[in-house]
């Protein structure tokens, strides 16, 4: 019941979060330069045709009528419509959302799977020939540019050895029959088999490129947890009760060091979902970032707006979701 009422508490705290948000996003893409109607019509247009587009578009209207026609659309669940195709966003974001999505529980898995047992693994072996080598790497995993290691993964993956496509979501001449517009779940779902493999190698590139800073922090983060827990006195009691040393690690000490490494690890999935735009934009991937890149481009501003409030949105909504987590993980964290 404490954790029904706290999660209606963190809800509701959305909506002032979203406002401000929704404030600022507004207020900072109406001082891009350039306009719309400009962009839409060409150099090449009269003014008169031009006045006469800033009219139907509404941006003859002062700023402060422009906004909450805009949050008058949101509250009613549209997102509006895209100055430069004409297309209803909240249509035309869900493929580009879903991509993104997709290779961000990619990375996302990758980055916990790899980080999480080389910092448990540093702090079992601390200052071991392995423990150098993983936080050596996480160093340079960290420093490293996602745009260098993407063409480099390009060149060496795609052009040298020929494994790997360097480019897109899917096969061209054989393109998915979108249901979900989840690549890996369409093909499985409709049992093309050959189709899920070109998927998962054209998910493997980007999704190391992406993963890799991610992977990087997780390994640094939970080492140092799992440092500071295992000199803990239940770990030493559980190590004098004869425990071997890897239920010591894992039953015992891991359990309890997992609360910083999970708010990184939300903080991570958020920023992904958000920061992707060089990653999808080297590896030609059509995802929300690249959407978005695109859009301001155009000075669409509707767009602009509506992506960033719908991962806006979703960043909170996973720091909410993380916070629960602390619960299942430490029962002695109570919500009140």
């Amino acid at each position: 019941m404490a954790l029904l009422s706290y999660s209606i508490r963190r809800v509701l705290m959305l909506i002032p979060v979203l406002l401000g948000m929704s404030i600022v996003v507004f207020s900072i893409i109406r001082a891009i330069p350039g306009d719309p109607a400009l962009t839409i019509l060409g150099e090449k247009a009269s003014p008169k045709a031009i006045e006469d587009l800033r009219e139907v578009l509404g941006l003859n209207n002062p700023w402060y009528i422009q906004y909450f026609d805009y949050l008058k659309q949101i509250i009613t669940g549209d997102l509006g419509v895209s100055l430069h195709s004409g297309a209803s966003i909240t249509q035309e974001i869900g493929p580009y959302l879903a991509a993104t999505t997709e290779l961000t529980i990619v990375s996302m898995l990758f980055a916990v799977i790899i980080g999480v047992n080389a910092g448990i693994l540093s702090a079992w072996k601390q200052n071991s020939w392995f423990d150098y080598c993983a936080m050596l790497i996480a160093l340079i995993g960290v420093s490293m540019p996602i745009f260098w290691l993407g063409l480099m993964e390009q060149w060496f993956f795609a052009q040298e050895l020929k494994w790997l496509p360097s480019v897109g979501r899917d096969n061209s001449r054989n393109p998915i029959e979108a249901i979900t517009q989840f690549y890996i779940l369409d093909t499985i779902i409709a049992g093309q088999w050959d189709q899920l493999w070109e998927v998962i190698k054209h998910l493997i590139l980007p999704g190391i490129a992406l993963g890799t800073i991610p992977m990087a922090i997780i390994a640094r983060i939970t080492r140092s947890s799992m440092l500071e827990v295992m000199r803990a006195d239940y770990v030493r009691t559980a190590r004098a009760k004869g425990l071997a040393q890897f239920w010591v690690v894992y039953k015992h000490a891991l359990k309890n060091a997992m609360i910083p490494v999970l708010t990184v690890i939300g903080l991570q999935t958020g920023l992904l979902l958000g920061g992707a735009v060089l990653t999808e934009t080297i590896f030609g991937w059509p995802g929300v970032g690249r959407y978005i890149f695109t859009a301001i481009g155009n000075r669409d501003y509707p767009v602009i707006q509506s992506g960033i409030l719908v991962i806006a949105t979703i960043f909170v909504l996973i720091n909410l979701l993380v916070d629960l987590l602390y619960a299942y993980v430490d029962p002695r964290i109570k919500y009140r």
